[in-house]
């Protein structure tokens, strides 16, 4: 084994697949997030807000994804997996307005298409 945290999101969230967004959460902050590459905290941080999201905290999910690199100008290969969380979040949270405007950030972003972002923006305009 390599003793690094390179794949502590993916065992955050197969904690969240077996149904236990706490112990998703405690894998979240038993890791040094400084020392992680960019795009694996920025998996982590979408991980812990779909744990919160799990918990029926929506509040605390739409927060656990704010920060610096939630800006529609960046445009990292991870920022249209985090806009496209945050704006789900923000969905769930009954906060529309506010989705749809991420959506379209995610949708500018997601350069590949990945995501069904413009769709999710235009069924939540009409």
């Amino acid at each position: 084994m390599t003793r690094t945290d390179i794949h502590v999101a993916v065992i955050a969230d197969a904690e969240r697949a077996l149904g236990r967004p706490e112990r998703a959460l405690d894998v979240a902050k038993e890791v040094d997030h400084a020392t992680l590459p960019k795009e694996v905290a920025i998996e982590l941080k979408i991980v812990a807000a779909g744990a919160r999201r799990d918990l029926g905290q929506l509040d605390a999910a739409v927060v656990a994804l704010q920060g610096p690199d939630l800006d529609p100008k960046l445009r990292q290969p991870w920022s249209f997996r985090l806009f496209y969380a945050y704006a789900d979040n923000l969905a769930a949270a009954g906060r529309t307005d506010e989705a749809v405007q991420w959506f379209l950030h995610a949708a500018e972003a997601d350069v590949e298409e990945e995501t069904d972002a413009a769709e999710r923006a235009a069924e939540l305009s009409a």
